[in-house]
C-alpha cells in the first residue's frame, strides 16, 4: 500500500461483464477476462482481490483459471486477497485453510476472507494457519448488505453489539504488530455511521465503492479516526473499463488518486 497505494481491485467475472467484454460465459471467457486483469494491473495496485465463486461456477476448468490467476498475480507482485467468505468448524475449517496456506497449497494467497457467525474461535484453525504462512485473514464485522444488520447489530448478553466483538477479537490477534497486524475486518464503505471501535491495529477492508454507491468521501463518514487503516476495495467501476488494457490501468489510477484525496 505504500508503494502503490491503498487501492484492492476486485476480480468478479460476472456474466454480465464477460458479456460486456463479448466474452463467453465460459472457463475460456472466465481466462481471458481474469488473465486481462492482472496483465493490466498486478503490476501497480496493492492488492487483488478475486471472488472465487464466480470461478468455482465453471467447475473444475474454473478452479483451474483461479490457481493460475492467483499464482500470476502473485509473481507480478500484488498481494492476493482471495474472496472465498469461509466458515465452519475444527477439521473442516482447517481443511479449507489447507487449500489456501502453506508450501504447496494449490490457491496459495496473501490472505482470504472468513466469515465468524459460527463463532469466533471456530476460526482459528484457519488463522494460526494463516499466521505460521505468514500470511493473512479478513473476517466479516460489519457489511452494508441490509441482511447483514439483524446478525451484525444483535447484542450479546453483556450489551456489546456482535459486529463489536469480532473487532475486539481482532485487536487482540494483532495486539503488538508493527506496524499492523495480519488480520484485518471487512466494513462495508457503504454501511451506515456507527459507534463501533474500528481501530484493531490492522487493515479494514472497505468493499462498496463504485458500482455499489460509495464514494472516497464516504470512507471518512463510516471510518473516522479508523481511516488510515482503510484498504478500499472497487470492482465493477474498474472492471466494467475493459477489455482494453489501458482502460483498465486508467479507471484504476482514477479511483486511486480520488481515494489519495481523503486518505493522504
Amino acid at each position: 500500500m505504500d508503494q502503490r497505494g491503498p487501492l484492492c481491485v476486485g476480480i468478479d467475472p460476472h456474466p454480465e461483464l464477460l458479456a460486456a467484454w463479448q466474452l463467453p460465459d465460459s472457463a475460456e471467457g472466465l481466462a481471458r477476462f481474469a488473465d486481462t486483469v492482472v496483465a493490466a494491473l498486478a503490476d501497480r495496485v496493492a492488492v487483488l482481490k478475486p471472488q472465487s465463486a464466480f470461478f468455482e461456477r465453471h467447475g473444475s476448468a474454473g478452479v483451474a483459471v483461479l490457481e493460475r490467476v492467483v499464482a500470476d498475480a502473485r509473481s507480478a507482485g500484488a498481494l492476493v486477497l482471495l474472496d472465498v467468505k469461509r466458515g465452519d468448524i475444527g477439521s473442516t475449517v482447517a481443511a479449507y485453510a489447507g487449500a489456501y496456506f502453506g508450501e504447496g497449497a494449490p490457491l496459495r494467497c496473501d490472505a482470504i476472507t472468513l466469515t465468524p457467525y459460527l463463532g469466533y474461535e471456530s476460526l482459528r484453525p484457519a488463522l494460526d494457519r494463516a499466521r505460521a504462512d505468514g500470511a493473512g485473514a479478513f473476517v466479516l464485522a460489519r457489511t452494508s448488505n441490509p441482511e447483514g444488520a439483524a446478525t451484525q447489530t444483535a447484542r450479546t448478553e453483556a450489551g456489546v453489539p456482535l459486529a463489536q466483538t469480532v473487532l475486539d477479537h481482532l485487536a487482540r490477534e494483532n495486539a503488538g504488530a508493527e506496524p499492523w497486524g495480519s488480520f484485518g475486518a471487512v466494513v462495508g464503505a457503504t454501511a451506515p455511521e456507527s459507534s463501533l471501535e474500528l481501530t484493531i491495529n490492522g487493515p479494514l477492508l472497505a468493499p462498496g465503492l463504485g458500482a455499489q454507491g460509495a464514494t472516497a468521501d464516504d470512507l471518512t463518514r463510516v471510518f473516522g479516526a479508523a481511516l488510515p487503516q482503510v484498504l478500499p476495495s472497487a470492482s465493477r467501476s474498474v472492471l466494467r473499463r475493459g477489455p482494453d488494457v489501458d482502460g483498465l490501468r486508467a479507471a484504476a489510477g482514477r479511483e486511486a488518486a480520488e481515494l489519495a484525496r481523503v486518505l493522504a
